[in-house]
């Protein structure tokens, strides 16, 4: 289910875990503190240590900062955790980043450097700033399974419109956002701050702004500052390790929005990948997977998941998961857990499902 450890495909290659700053881990680990919640068993589920999180040098794999979080999620009952997180957190704990963004002249140069240096606090992560009428800001992951994730892209959303809104002094509210994951329904919160057009289940994880964000002055703008920090940056970006990504994920990360479609299939993968079908599968080969074997694992990952959410119908997630009769998916799913999906969500214990949803945020 979505706060148990998944099985890791990248487990014994540590070179290939790309790892953050650990940022998110910290604040989520203060929060579950001051709630009363007992870390260590959740702290050593996710793979992580007392001593990890106390140490603000040490850097966390990106997929255990993803497991604790969705691990503390479940505990707290609380489905909007990386919402609720990014609100009250101090932007200047990003760092460096935070600085190096503030000290821009204008809003267009604030988000390009936010971009280009994003992967030093986090290196599972790729932003992409593109201009085309509107400006639009993705949001990649790299060398990590999109699909196993909620709560930080909901976490890095927020923190990036308030970045927005603190250095141009203005309420901004984004044109629309999008999020590659699925929720049957918002709370008004997150409504109120994002704003009313807010998707699920899109074809990529972005935030989009009017055109005019890219010549709004920066409030806090230093050009000395700014100099100083570029140079830095530059060369820290230089000394970031190569080979940190796993081909494995980006094929996950390719299938999770086909899935509803029908198109997850090896033909329509290795194509948005800019591969032959045989390249795609000697690619797949040379880390010891198949494609069936990751289309497989990566449907039981999102049924456990989805199974978590009430709102759910079994049929919607046969849907999600790309299965166009539900006794397909049970059936799979039988072969999968030896479970039926409804036998298995009437065995998830009421205090593993999240709270229902409130009109609070």
């Amino acid at each position: 289910m979505e706060g148990d450890v998944v099985h890791d495909p990248d487990a014994t290659r540590p070179e290939a875990l790309p790892t953050a700053s650990g940022g998110i881990t910290r604040l989520a680990y203060a929060h579950a503190k001051q709630a009363g919640l007992e870390l260590e068993p959740v702290l050593k589920k996710a793979h992580l240590t007392v001593h990890e999180i106390e140490n603000p040098e040490a850097r966390l794999k990106v997929r255990d900062q993803i497991r604790f979080l969705n691990l503390v999620a479940v505990a707290l009952k609380d489905d909007f955790l990386g919402f609720h997180l990014a609100q009250p957190a101090d932007l200047r704990e990003m760092g460096w980043l935070y600085y190096v963004v503030a000290s821009s002249e204008m809003m267009s140069d604030a988000l390009k450097r936010g971009a280009r240096y994003s992967s030093i606090v986090n290196e599972g992560i790729a932003l992409k700033y593109v201009e085309d009428g509107d400006v639009t800001i993705t949001i990649d992951y790299v060398g990590v399974s999109r699909h196993l994730d909620r709560h930080q892209m909901e976490f890095l959303m927020t923190t990036l419109v308030r970045l927005c809104r603190q250095l141009t002094g203005l309420r901004l509210a984004p044109s629309r956002v999008r999020f590659t994951h699925h929720r049957e329904s918002s709370n008004p919160a997150f409504l109120e701050f994002f704003g009313n057009d807010v998707e699920f289940g899109a074809a990529a994880d972005e935030v989009v702004f009017a055109t005019a964000i890219k010549t709004m002055p920066v409030v806090s703008a230093d050009p000395y500052l700014s100099k100083l920090l570029i140079s830095y940056s530059d060369e820290a970006l230089s000394r970031r390790p190569a080979g940190r990504s796993s081909f494995r994920s980006s094929v996950e990360n390719t299938i999770v929005p086909l899935l509803p479609h029908g198109k997850g299939r090896a033909g329509e993968i290795a194509p948005r990948l800019g591969l032959s079908q045989r390249t795609f599968a000697r690619r797949l080969s040379l880390e010891g997977h198949t494609f069936s074997e990751v289309l497989e694992k990566l449907r039981s990952d999102l049924a456990g998941r989805y199974l978590t959410d009430e709102s759910l119908s079994i049929s919607k997630i046969a849907w999600l998961l790309g299965y166009q009769e539900v006794s397909a998916f049970t059936h799979a799913f039988k072969r999968w857990t030896g479970k039926t999906p409804r036998e298995a969500r009437a065995q998830i214990s009421p205090e593993r499902l999240p709270a229902k949803r409130s009109t609070q945020a």
